[in-house]
This record gives structure tokens, C-alpha cells and sequence, in this order.
């Protein structure tokens, strides 16, 4: 038989099975792809959401802050007059009061945290792992009202006879420091809205570096005791390294928290629009000035509340962006 006649016959039961299936192999190909295409365009949609939401946030903000901020531009922000009558506002004694409170509680709350967090994953017995940290989520859920409602009808009177009293008496008459405690001792002020503060923050910041903590590999923890290591040097050697951005982002979030708590803070604090000069003195912040005065403010007094919105706005921004920044240093020294 020649081979044009060999060419000529016709296919076979096997030809036509294999071109059905390579058909088939291509349709679902196809398929796969338009699904995908889908997918993709589905994810990058909700990403540009958040883009557009975070956005109109920025520009909803500015909006309705221009009044005041054209008024007084950048000296609002070291203004320390708040006078509603005659439409004087600065944000300085609200900034300073929101700096010093957040401040506090991350020097309470942080080390606990990582105590707390280092027990529960290297040192805590079995069977008392699950109830304490199911505790610590619960209290990461507890509302921050309840939070500042404890805060004024429990602990400020126990923060003032039994904190405020003895500190002013043994410190309030050394130099230097002296002036920290100075003032009325009522269980209010900057210091009392710190450590409200400590206690709210503290459950986000547990649990978020004993979840880190927990990503460790084991095998790096058996390596290291097998050398030898304390368990303090396996936690310092090898677990902190190699959770450094996940511990300094719950930091992050403890300290986002802490920077925009309202009403905690509101409970606490004594709402004083005066420059603090003490650890006891009321003040107020950027949230509860907010919270306190927004149903009664006019115009120009809205326009004032929006601009220190804005400027919590802008501080949240700068410390996460400080971050970060610390976060790519870190990186990049470990690769040096």
C-alpha cells in the first residue's frame, strides 16, 4: 500500500478518542482561565475598596476641617486656647493629652503582653494554655464602655486612696520629679487614663505575640536547648528574631487602639480643656473631646472637631509609616 493511500484512510477509534480528549483538556483550560480572569478582577476589586474608602475618609476630613484649618493653619496644632465662645481652638492640649495616655499604657501594657505571651507558649503547663488564653480573648472582646465604666466607678476610687495618696506623699516633694505628682488626687487624670488604657490594649498585644510566637518552628526551639540555650535565650535568640515583625505589629495594633480609644478614655481622664501638668492633672484627648462636644457643637466648632480628627489621622498614619520603617531597617540588617 502506498502512502497516500495510508494517509488516505480513516481514523481510527484511538485518533478519534485522543483529539476528543485534547479537546476536552482545552475547553477545560479555557475555562479555567475566564475563571481566574474573574477571580483576579474580584480580589483586586475589593483591595481597591479599602483604597477608595481610605480615601473618601482622607477627603471627607480634610472637607470639612478646612474652615478651621485655613483660619489657623499650622499653628492649631500648638494652640493651646479651646474656647468655643469666641471660636479660639488648638489642638495642642488634646494632642498632648492623647500622646501622654497612649504612651502610658504601651509602657504598662507592653511588657506584660510579652510576658504573658513568652508564659503561655514556653513555659505554661499543658492543660492551662487553652482556659488562659480563651481568658485573654474574652477580655480583647470585653466593650471599651465597660472598660470605662470600671475605670470610674472601681478603679478610680482604689487608684486614689491607695495609688495617688501614697505617691504624692513619698514623691510629690523630691526635686526633679516632684511635679509629677502633684494635683487633686481624685482617682482622675492623665495617669488614671493610661492604665484604663493598659487594660484594654494589653489583650491585643497578648494575643496577637503569643500567636507569633507560636509560628516558631519547633525544631529551632529543640536546637537551641539542645545547645544549651535558657529558655530566656531561646526566647531572645531565636523566637524574637524570627517573629520581629509580628511582634511589632501587635505593638502596632495596641497602640492604634490606645490612640483612638474614646470612651475609656472619656470615663477617666477629667475633661479638663487645660494643659496638664501632672500625672494626676485632668486633661482630655483627641477622642473624647470629640465624643464630648460633637452634639453641641455649630458650624465653625464642627469645622474645629473635624480638623482634630484629621490631625489623630495624620498621628496614626506616622506611627504605623514609623513602623514600617523600623520593620524594613530590621530586614535589612538581618541581611547585612
Amino acid at each position: 500500500m502506498s502512502l497516500e493511500a495510508i494517509m488516505t484512510l480513516p481514523s481510527t477509534p484511538i485518533d478519534l478518542a485522543s483529539e476528543t480528549g485534547s479537546q476536552d483538556m482545552v475547553a477545560v483550560a479555557k475555562r479555567q482561565r475566564i475563571q481566574d480572569f474573574f477571580f483576579h478582577r474580584i480580589t483586586q476589586g475589593f483591595s481597591l475598596l479599602v483604597l477608595i474608602a481610605l480615601t473618601g475618609i482622607i477627603v471627607s476630613l480634610f472637607v470639612n476641617a478646612w474652615p478651621a484649618l485655613h483660619k489657623f493653619g499650622l499653628h492649631f496644632l500648638w494652640y493651646v486656647e479651646w474656647d468655643i465662645v469666641n471660636e479660639e481652638f488648638g489642638a495642642a492640649i488634646a494632642i498632648v493629652g492623647t500622646l501622654a495616655s497612649a504612651g502610658i499604657a504601651m509602657l504598662i501594657a507592653v511588657p506584660l503582653a510579652f510576658g504573658i505571651a513568652v508564659f503561655l507558649t514556653e513555659t505554661c503547663p499543658v492543660w492551662l494554655r487553652r482556659p488562659l488564653g480563651t481568658a485573654i480573648e474574652l477580655l480583647a472582646a470585653v466593650p471599651s464602655i465597660i472598660y470605662g465604666m470600671f475605670g470610674l466607678f472601681v478603679f478610680a476610687p482604689l487608684f486614689a486612696d491607695y495609688m495617688q495618696v501614697p505617691l504624692q506623699k513619698v514623691l510629690g516633694g523630691m526635686p526633679l520629679v516632684g511635679f509629677l505628682f502633684g494635683g487633686a488626687t481624685n482617682g482622675m487624670g492623665i495617669l488614671a487614663a493610661g492604665i484604663v488604657l493598659a487594660f484594654m490594649v494589653l489583650p491585643f498585644i497578648a494575643a496577637v505575640m503569643r500567636d507569633v510566637f507560636e509560628v516558631t518552628p519547633p525544631i529551632l526551639r529543640e536546637s537551641a536547648y539542645g545547645l544549651g540555650c535558657t529558655t530566656w535565650e531561646v526566647v531572645r535568640k531565636v523566637v524574637l528574631p524570627y517573629t520581629q515583625k509580628g511582634v511589632i505589629g501587635g505593638i502596632m495594633l495596641g497602640l492604634g487602639r490606645a490612640l483612638g480609644e474614646t470612651m475609656a478614655v472619656t470615663f477617666v481622664i477629667g475633661n479638663a480643656n487645660r494643659m496638664p501638668t501632672s500625672l494626676f492633672s485632668p486633661g482630655t484627648s483627641i477622642a473624647s473631646t470629640l465624643a464630648n462636644e460633637f452634639g453641641e457643637a455649630d458650624d465653625f466648632h464642627i469645622a474645629a472637631l473635624f480638623a482634630l480628627a484629621f490631625v489623630l489621622f495624620v498621628i496614626t498614619f506616622v506611627v504605623l509609616a514609623l513602623a514600617k520603617i523600623l520593620v524594613i531597617r530590621a530586614d535589612k540588617a538581618k541581611g547585612a
